[in-house]
């Protein structure tokens, strides 16, 4: 029998003799008549007819300690025909016990909190969760067993907090327009509540999660005999107008401005599906782009921040093939054929580098069955470019067509935490445009003690382009144990040359087989010194699916890695971590930009080590020092990561970020070599083109510098101000060109050229006063300020490189933004009383 199966065979009768999981508590649940105001204060007699839900039990550091009498929590939950209410008593030795801080919706910071987390299906794969801090600001989040917490959500809910002399209290009221559940007379939804305690490091739930058990909603307790509650019409409306003021010095018209008008809606299509719609968009108060110079054969995958495209979006996210910047912040797909024209002496007058988004569509929910249906659609408008040839004549070229993109999700949850699922994307674009559609199956499997996993996506692309189309394929299958203190994963991916999911979502390449092999060990009971250790190694192994056309080295293998490293929180919650890994020589296919050719990656010893200082502290610091050694030219390369952030107050903070990367004899791509005749003349083919000799390569120097300052000021829990400002720097000084040899290594080389050095700045800044002046419902002030600035001088300082960037011109925008919530349900009430 070979070894890989006996350790199959002998790990999973090992799972067999892990203990069960205990009983879950559970809490009664308590109708109400009563009108309770939402003050902070549970002075409602209504709150002492309520069962409490005491006796909460560490999470972490030290899991299954109980909580000392003087800071017990106290929570107590009521319902009604519309609502939710959570009110409870968070004790403390003394008010300078809480640990607080004004930081604005949806974030933690420093915090002390106490959070809900109601699973209605009591399906243990799905739940939503609602928190407050000691100063009443809010965030909440939709939990899933495969994407995990989704900060992004948000829902209209109520609330309010009080600091007391030993303590501190809150109330919310929570809509059941806020929740999805199924309409029945009598029902047990699943329920947790945790307090965290951040001065102290400890986190505790009402109903114990064992850390050495996979999960965290399989680990919940019960909320049982709620009665004759039905789900409500959920529709809501969120239209918006904003206003623009734009300027660009550079502009035939420097200053511009623009009136926008549109609208969000929210409709409940059923008890528990879900209709969201965004008509004529607008997403220009988003953070701006942490751009960077890309010297990778890659695109760069940059972070999504419209909220449309973050909240919910869970079910989509199922096999990674949802890019959603792919909808509408990706460049036309013929941007760049009309780059290109420059070199045929056309003048590009203008060429966007988005396309327009007309509107978005999402439906999701899930059946009383467990079956979750996930269906979205956008729809993008044509984009032109304007380009003038020699004779001044200026011409438009279509470089996106009219295009619709498609997502459909099914995923059917099973006992033991498992789930199938199938989804499918589809581009499809007007006239001749390729269109493109990939299919996916996924399994996830757990055993009934929750304490291995079985895990695959089998996907199928297809991509239809006149006059050949093509179809792909791809799988990864993996296999791990995930409960107890050791754990392991091992899993397989393969992509063939044909496959491709970059329509719609994110891909580097295709054709390879890859394994990766992960094992990791962790010590959770708190000692002397510590509160937690883990130690993890890492394997990873790359061949090729087939071998690339005319390629020149007769070989599969591209590479492999290996890492160990370890992570320890000390008693005072600081953190700690060290890392050492090894790249071996391996063969890149990708770097040198041209079919059949193959560089030889050199060997690579790699260390890192990293702390981070107690984050409840007026003063935080995290620090990061990474270097590799390559093998080539002798080439170590640094990265140091610095962060800290001080506290005035507790509405005042102040940040900053600084990255700086120096790299010495890096090598890399640098173009192609041409072939000439003996006047020194290009030669040209029967296009006119010029015949290729050879790949070039540089040995060069490269610098990065990334300074990012962040500034807030709060002044209450429903209004505040951020200013962010972010400088980005990257030079890179060739020393030496080289060609690239059959074999993968390269010689010296004479350039054809004089050799073009890089250097290029990118300046943000992102000023934002928002208010909310009523549930749901806000008033945005943005201020956005880019700049860019590129030189081909590799003798600039960063300092002569920041003060050139804000010296050039500058796109300024100011925009004003009005975004109100209406509830249907309400708006009826409203209009009843008059």
């Amino acid at each position: 029998m070979r070894p890989f199966f006996v350790f199959i065979i002998l790990t999973t009768l090992f799972s067999f003799r892990l203990s069960a999981q205990p009983t879950p508590k559970q809490l009664a649940a308590k109708r109400t008549t009563a009108s309770i105001k939402i003050d902070g204060k549970l002075d409602e007699a209504a709150w002492k007819e309520a069962q409490p839900a005491t006796n909460f039990v560490e999470w972490r550091p030290n899991f299954g300690a109980v909580e000392d009498h003087d800071t017990r929590t106290e929570v107590y939950l009521l319902y009604d025909n519309t609502a939710i209410y959570v009110g409870g008593y968070c004790h403390e030795r003394n008010k300078d016990s809480v640990s607080k801080e004004l930081v604005g919706r949806d974030v933690v910071g420093v915090n002390d909190y106490v959070g809900v987390i109601f699973d209605t299906y009591l399906d243990k794969i799905n739940g939503f969760g609602f928190y407050v801090t000691p100063l009443g600001e809010q965030f909440d989040a939709k939990y899933s067993n495969t994407a995990g917490e989704d900060g992004s959500w948000s829902a209209v809910w109520d609330s309010e907090a009080q600091i007391v002399q030993d303590g501190w209290v809150f109330e919310m009221r929570i809509p059941y327009s806020a929740l999805r559940f199924v309409s029945k007379e009598d029902q047990t939804w699943g329920l947790n509540i945790t307090r965290n305690r951040k001065k102290t490091g400890r986190q505790f739930m009402w109903n114990p999660v064992d850390p050495k058990v996979n999960g965290f909603l399989n680990q919940e307790g019960l909320w049982t005999n709620i009665e004759k509650i039905d789900a409500p019409l959920r529709l809501s409306f969120s239209p918006y107008l904003s206003t623009y003021l734009n300027h660009y010095k550079d502009n035939p018209k420097p200053w511009t401005s623009s009136v926008n008008g549109g609208m969000d809606v929210k409709y409940g299509i059923s008890d528990a599906f879900t209709l969201d719609m965004t008509l004529i968009p607008d997403f220009g108060q988003v953070q701006s782009d942490n751009r960077v110079l890309n010297l990778t054969p890659f695109e760069i995958r940059y972070q999504e921040n419209r909220p449309f495209f973050t909240e919910g979006t869970e079910l989509f996210s199922k096999g990674n093939l949802f890019y959603p910047r792919r909808v509408g912040k990706s460049l036309p797909l013929h941007y760049g054929d009309v780059q290109d024209l420059k070199n045929s002496g056309y003048t590009i007058k203008e060429n966007p580098q988005e396309s327009k988004l007309i509107n978005a569509t999402k439906i999701s929910g899930r059946t009383k069955k467990g079956l979750g249906v996930g269906v979205f659609n956008a729809i993008t408008k044509p984009m032109y470019a304007e380009v003038e040839d020699a004779a001044k004549n200026v011409s438009k070229i279509k470089t996106n067509s009219l295009t619709n993109y498609n997502i459909v999700v099914l995923d059917q949850t099973l006992k033991n935490n498992s789930a199938i699922s199938f989804i499918n994307t589809s581009t499809i674009r007007n006239g001749s445009d390729r269109d493109a559609n990939v299919s996916a199956a996924l399994f996830d499997f757990n055993n009934k003690k929750n304490t291995f996993n079985w895990n695959g996506k089998f996907a199928l692309s297809q991509i239809f382009e006149d006059p050949k189309n093509a179809t792909g394929y791809s799988h990864n299958i993996g296999f791990g144990k995930t409960g107890g203190r050791w754990n392991f994963q091992l899993s397989e991916e393969i992509a063939d040359d044909k496959y491709s999911q970059n329509d719609l979502g994110y891909a580097t390449n295709n054709n390879f087989i890859d394994h990766y092999f992960w094992t990791g060990y962790r010590w959770l009971k708190p000692k002397k010194w510590y509160n937690r250790i883990q130690v993890n190694y890492n394997a990873y192994y790359s061949r090729l699916y087939n071998e690339v056309p005319d390629q020149k080295i007769n070989s599969k293998f591209q590479t492999f890695n290996t890492n160990v490293n370890a992570n320890v929180q000390f008693k005072n919650l600081w953190w700690a971590g060290l890392f050492v890994g090894y790249v071996s020589e391996g063969n890149d296919i990708y770097e040198p930009r041209k079919q059949g050719w193959v560089f030889k990656s050199p060997e690579r010893k790699q260390f890192n080590g990293w702390f981070e200082t107690n984050f409840t502290k007026r003063y935080y610091m995290s620090f990061n020092y990474f270097i590799g050694l390559r093998s080539l030219f002798n080439s170590p390369n640094h990265q140091l990561n610095l962060f800290h952030r001080y506290r005035f107050n507790d509405k005042l903070a102040m940040e900053q970020s600084l990255t700086y990367n120096p790299a010495t004899n890096d090598a890399g791509f640098y173009g192609f070599s041409y072939q000439k005749d003996g006047s020194g003349s290009y030669l040209l083919d029967n296009n006119n083109e010029k015949i290729f000799r050879s790949v070039f390569f540089s040995r060069r120097d490269r610098k990065t510098i990334e300074n990012v300052f962040s500034i807030k000021y709060n002044f209450n829990n429903k209004s505040g101000l951020t200013f962010r400002a972010r400088h980005y720097w990257s030079r890179v000084r060739v020393k030496e060109l080289y060609d690239l040899q059959a074999d993968g290594t390269l010689v010296p080389a004479v350039p054809d050229e004089p050799i073009e050095h890089k250097n290029t700045n990118f300046f943000n800044i992102d000023a934002l006063y928002t208010w909310q002046f009523a549930p749901g419902s806000f008033l945005n002030i943005a201020w956005k300020d880019e700049g860019q600035f590129y030189d081909g001088d590799p003798r600039l300082t960063y300092f002569k490189n920041f003060d050139r960037t804000l010296a050039e011109h500058q796109v300024n925008n100011l925009s004003v933004k009005v975004i109100y919530y209406l509830d249907y349900l309400n708006f009826r009430k409203w209009s009843k009383k008059k």
